[in-house]
């Protein structure tokens, strides 16, 4: 059996990861923790902060400084919750994309190579709705899914 769980940064992605862990605990199970990287929110980043300063000439920079950051921050993450994996004795791994939120995780997803996936119900915003990548993908996804609140 082998586990994907969605990790976005969030609370809620952590939350699911262990729960993940917890399943992969009772059923001898393989957890694969993925995130993609859209460069996308990068250039939001960058844009609002081009916006706050009143200097859009550093757009690119900005971006650029934006881009490492996400990418640190994802890595610092998903390290973290690597190191929880091993402590519990849970058989686990990383994969980080980049490009489109929605078809990285559907293509993952849907490789058929795995039994259960598994991720938060809200995503970095912190919104109290459901999480918008959630909203545009959990009906597309083939394998059971178990969204974590």
């Amino acid at each position: 059996m082998r586990i994907l769980v969605l990790i976005d940064g969030s609370k809620w992605s952590q939350k699911a990861a262990l729960q993940a862990f917890s399943i992969a605990k009772r059923k001898n199970a393989k957890v694969i923790l993925y995130s993609v990287l859209d460069r996308r929110e990068a250039r939001a980043i960058a844009f609002q902060l081009s916006m706050r300063r009143g200097n859009m000439e550093e757009l690119q920079k900005f971006e650029e400084v934006a881009w490492k950051e996400l990418k640190k921050s994802i890595h610092e993450i998903m390290t973290a919750l690597l190191n929880v994996a091993q402590d519990e004795g849970v058989n686990c791994s990383i994969k980080v994309r980049e490009g489109t939120a929605k078809d990285e995780i559907l293509k993952e997803a849907n490789s058929g190579n795995y039994s259960l996936v598994v991720m938060g119900a809200f995503g970095k915003s912190g919104k109290t709705r459901i999480g918008s990548i959630l909203e545009e993908i959990v009906g597309l996804i083939e394998p059971p899914t178990v969204i974590v609140r």
